[in-house]
């Protein structure tokens, strides 16, 4: 089963945001990714984290995975398959869109802790977003 980490950040809120994504594949390998995505809210840039994730998923043929995020709102958001904030329903849509084209779909709550890798890419893809002005 593939191990896929997903952060985002927001320097304000809203500001220049970034998503991060880690993928821990079964052989051992792993994989970086870092997205900039503009000027939003730290809850946008989380779900832009998810479905920058599964999109990868679906690229590499990943079928069976497990999302690990630290954000309460993404997970409870894709658990119920409903947000109450409905600024966020067309991105929740996009995501489960996307998780119903894989095999297994998992997605699970963690504290920010184990989260490190995927915050720190997030982080970085902040900065990235100031090279593309």
């Amino acid at each position: 089963m593939i191990e896929v980490y997903i952060d985002g950040a927001s320097a304000g809120d809203p500001g220049l945001s970034g998503a991060g994504v880690y993928v821990k594949v079964g052989d051992g390998t792993t994989h970086s990714y870092r997205f900039p995505i503009g000027s939003m809210s730290n809850h946008e840039a989380e779900f832009h984290a998810l479905i920058h994730g599964l999109e990868l998923c679906i690229e590499n043929n990943w079928r069976i995975v497990s999302f690990r995020t630290d954000s309460q709102a993404v997970e409870s958001a894709v658990d119920k398959r409903y947000a109450k904030d409905k600024r966020y329903t067309s991105m929740l849509e996009k995501a489960l869109s996307l998780a119903d084209q894989l095999d297994l779909f998992f997605i699970k709550w963690i504290p920010s802790k184990q989260n490190k890798a995927a915050d720190e890419l997030a982080r970085q893809a902040i900065q990235l977003n100031r090279g593309l002005k």
